[in-house]
C-alpha cells in the first residue's frame, strides 16, 4: 500500500486530532461529561431531561459554527460528497443505527472511552476500525488498498 502524497495531510490530522482532544478534555473536566457525538445529540431529542439539553444545544452549536467559520476561511479543507444523495442518507442513517448498537460513537468510545481505560470502548473501537478495513477493502478500485 502507498500514500497518496497529494492527499497526505498529517499536521492537519494532528491539529485536528489534537483539537478534538482538547474539547473532549475540557468537556469532561468543567462539566464532567464525556464528549460522545451521537451521546449529546440524542440528548437533544424531546423525551431527554430538559435540564440536560442547554450545554448539549451549546456544544452542538459551538460545533456547527466552527465548521461554518473554517468553511469560510478555509473553504479547500472541506470537500462534497462524491456519491448520491440517497447514498449520503444511507450511510448517515447506517452510522446512526450503528453507533446506537455500539451505545456510542467513534468520538466517545474512541478518544473518551479509550483515555478512560473502557474495555467497551476497547471493543468497540477494534470493532470500528476491523469493518473499516474491510469497508476499504471491499470498496477500494482495485489495487488501491494494496
Amino acid at each position: 500500500m502507498s500514500i497518496d502524497l497529494a492527499s497526505f495531510t498529517p499536521v492537519r490530522s494532528l491539529a485536528g486530532g489534537l483539537l478534538i482532544g482538547l474539547a473532549s478534555a475540557v468537556l469532561y473536566a468543567g462539566a464532567g461529561r464525556i464528549a460522545g457525538i451521537s451521546g449529546i445529540a440524542a440528548g437533544l431529542l424531546p423525551r431527554s431531561p430538559s435540564d440536560e439539553r442547554a450545554w448539549r444545544a451549546l456544544f452542538t452549536v459551538g460545533l456547527l459554527a466552527t465548521s461554518a467559520l473554517i468553511a469560510g476561511f478555509a473553504p479547500s479543507m472541506f470537500s462534497s460528497p462524491t456519491a448520491s444523495l440517497a447514498t449520503v442518507v444511507l450511510g448517515g442513517l447506517l452510522v446512526g443505527v450503528g453507533t446506537r448498537l455500539a451505545n456510542g460513537c467513534t468520538s466517545g468510545h474512541g478518544v473518551c472511552g479509550l483515555s478512560r481505560r473502557s474495555p467497551r470502548s476497547l471493543a468497540s473501537v477494534l470493532t470500528f476500525m476491523f469493518c473499516a478495513g474491510v469497508t476499504v477493502l471491499l470498496t477500494a478500485p482495485h489495487g488501491a488498498a494494496r
